[in-house]
């Protein structure tokens, strides 16, 4: 039997879409929160996945604290490290860092490269990093066998062609005779090496430095620092 989907009238938003925007829950887990009865909307409880609301008239209160058990922390990976396992020999986070095995990466670095990644078990704060239209850039320092040239900095800057599509535009600097930083707002695989690569240049080290407003600072390979609820609430915006 085909259950079809309950449609709405206009001006009206799913409750638990509503929910994952504000960022108190990821759709799913908005959705089990309904169901639970934890849900109200204008001070009445509501268990209907799909119930309709008037975004920006109608008051949600979820009972409880919806971030309870939500932990997010920046970890500083260190190279040779994976993100996600590609193969049993390989190390990747949860081998190095085994006290994390609750947390998933939120978004990729390749296992050459270096540098800030956030692991969390808050669906919500990870859609809103890897969503379309995320606002949240990464900031990378590059160093390279060859000279860095302008020509080289204006194309990664401008764009350039990647599977036949073009990157987006990219913020680039100069740092020395042979290395530049790169701020990227988006996360297309190998991007910058590739990027390298049709600009004749060859990767010596990657690493990234900022994710958003939070920068590396004195983190070391290894290191870690639990994200407050500030920092969330920043990265969620």
């Amino acid at each position: 039997m085909t259950i079809s989907k309950k449609i709405l009238a206009p001006g009206l938003e799913r409750l638990e879409r509503a929910i994952a925007h504000e960022g108190l829950a990821s759709r799913r887990e908005a959705k089990a929160l309904i169901v639970a009865g934890l849900v109200k909307v204008n001070g009445k409880v509501v268990k209907e996945p799909g119930f309709g609301i008037r975004v920006g008239k109608d008051t949600i209160a979820i009972k409880g604290d919806a971030q309870a058990g939500k932990e997010s922390v920046l970890v500083y990976k260190p190279r040779s490290i994976e993100t996600n396992k590609t193969l049993a020999k390989n190390k990747d986070l949860h081998d190095y860092f085994p006290k994390l095995t609750h947390l998933a990466p939120i978004g990729r670095l390749d296992k050459d490269s270096e540098g800030l990644i956030i692991m969390s078990n808050d669906g919500s704060l990870a859609r809103a990093m890897t969503q379309e239209n995320s606002s949240i850039s990464k900031t990378y320092e590059v160093t390279v066998r060859e000279n860095v040239t302008d020509d080289a900095l204006r194309k990664m800057a401008t764009g350039i062609m990647l599977d036949k599509i073009k990157t987006r535009p990219a913020v680039t600097k100069r740092l020395s005779r042979k290395s530049f930083s790169i701020v990227l707002h988006e996360g297309r695989k190998h991007q910058i090496r590739r990027m390298c690569d049709a600009c004749h240049l060859n990767v010596e080290s990657l690493v990234r430095t900022d994710i958003g407003f939070m920068n590396i600072g004195s983190m070391k390979p290894g290191s870690v620092r639990t994200l407050n609820e500030e920092d969330i609430a920043k990265l969620k915006r």
